[in-house]
């Protein structure tokens, strides 16, 4: 059978092709970026599965109509391969990934989601099963280092073993498509719903998973009314306390290196610093333990982890002798995290440059994302906002960042703190002038690999 992947440089849908191809379908695909080169590690990965990429103007046609088009929610009505494909039957990508996942005789499912972190885990949960010699399968939404090669981008991993882990997305509500073994559900933040509905969409998610499911204490809280009393369920603290099992007792960095105490277990040398990722690994630990995997074995398991690309990735220093770092943050919480990941690493100002990942993203967290900022940014920090990436999908081009800067300029505390520059050339220039030794730059915003060349370009 023969698919088309609309959309296949997508970080999610790339993977997902590698997956259906390993699975024994005849796989092509399109994409606009598909000459840009800060995609091509993606592209020439999938060219060397043997996947025709072609450009997205509805040229694939000419080779003949496949059996089916995989699509995702990004992709609009008047798509130049939707208009060439005439009444060819349409697969969204959700629907085929629970198709392939029936097919997986005798592997456990476990999907991994909520509004933060959840790519991370994904990659730091099969990482720890590959540790553990259980040779897992994976497919993410971001590109594991340790899982990287010439012939895959590191989004997917095919495995012997009896575990597949997959990153679920809860933004389009897709997940509820999928029926899964195991679950996990980290956080209910503010992305794309009201933390009311999302807790709906996790609620009715857990519906979906037949064995057991790990949530944190906050994912807990909200969705208790709707976890079906049958299902097994372990929860994770963010602080210790009587009567939990599974929490984080303590964070700290010990010998520039971070370290988490988790309550009844022990110690923790943590391959990747933030208390957040003390949580990720905690999660992570919560899993194995319902899994039969206990104690000892998972912690020697999670000291090991090397990471995916563009999480608190450093990209060098600044002639001027500042650091610079390259991360995917795209959500009030994120942006957070990763602004007090950067004040861990060093003590001297932040430079925090932001891309936000569309305009409709950009109006649904800015009051949010300002109340956090206010009460984040030191004196002498800059919070400075690039334009909105631009990726199709929408009719209104509203909110700008201009717009947006204005409005937390007149309400901040310290306006100093804030900053629009809409070239990257001129912010460049504005950034080697200003940021001395000392200081951090991080460079942040999803689904546009050139900031990674960016951050790089700063750099000696």
């Amino acid at each position: 059978m023969k698919l088309h992947f609309i959309g296949i440089g997508g970080i999610g849908m790339s993977g997902l092709a590698a997956m259906a191809h390993d699975s024994g379908f005849q796989v092509t695909g399109s994409d606009r970026g598909a000459d840009k080169p800060e995609n091509q590690r993606i592209f020439s990965a999938l060219k060397k599965q043997g996947i025709k990429i072609y450009p997205q103007n509805g040229s694939f046609a000419q080779d003949g109509l496949p059996d089916y088009l995989v699509y995702s929610t990004a992709i609009e009505e008047d798509n130049p391969d939707f208009l060439a494909s005439g009444n060819t039957p349409r697969l969204h990508r959700s629907a085929l990934l629970e198709k392939l996942m029936q097919s997986l005789e005798g592997k456990s499912t476990i999907a991994v989601t909520g509004s933060c972190g959840k790519s991370t885990v994904t990659a730091y949960l099969a990482e720890a099963l590959f540790n553990l010699n259980l040779e897992p399968s994976c497919l993410n939404g971001a590109l594991s280092k340790r899982f990287k090669s010439d012939f895959y981008a590191g989004n997917y991993r095919p495995g012997s073993g009896k575990y597949f882990v997959f990153e679920a997305d809860e933004s389009d509500k897709s997940l509820l498509n999928y029926q899964v073994d195991y679950a996990v559900i980290l956080n209910i933040g503010t992305d794309h719903y009201s933390k009311e509905e999302l807790a709906e969409v996790f609620g009715k998610f857990l519906h979906n998973v037949r064995c057991g499911a790990v949530l944190s204490s906050e994912v807990y809280a909200s969705v208790e009314k709707f976890i079906p009393q049958n299902l097994p369920v372990s929860i994770f603290y963010s602080e210790a306390g009587e009567g939990k099992k599974f929490a984080l007792e303590n964070y700290f960095v010990r010998d520039h290196r971070a370290h988490a105490v988790f309550s009844n277990y022990g110690e923790l040398r943590l391959p990747i610093t933030g208390r957040h990722n003390g949580l990720n690994a905690l999660a992570i630990f919560t899993l194995l333990d319902m899994l039969g995997i206990k104690g000892e074995a998972s912690l020697k398991a999670l000291e090991r982890f090397d990471g995916i690309f563009r999480r608190t990735d450093f990209a060098g220093h600044t002639p001027q002798g500042a650091m610079v770092f390259d991360d995917y943050a795209h959500n009030p919480e994120k942006i957070i995290s990763c602004l007090d990941t950067m004040r861990e690493i060093g003590g001297g100002r932040i430079f925090a440059v932001f891309q936000p990942h569309g305009f409709g993203p950009l109006g649904f967290m800015r009051d949010a994302l300002f109340a956090n900022l206010e009460k984040t940014l030191s004196p002498g920090d800059r919070f400075i906002l690039l334009e909105p990436y631009y990726a199709g999908g929408t009719t209104s081009f509203k909110p700008t960042s201009a717009e947006v800067m204005s409005d937390w300029e007149s309400r901040a505390a310290r306006k100093e703190n804030y900053l629009t520059i809409e070239k990257r050339d001129t912010l460049k220039s504005w950034l080697l002038e200003h940021a001395c030794q000392g200081d951090i730059i991080v460079i942040m915003g999803a689904r546009d690999n050139s900031l990674s060349d960016y951050a790089l370009s700063l750099t000696k």
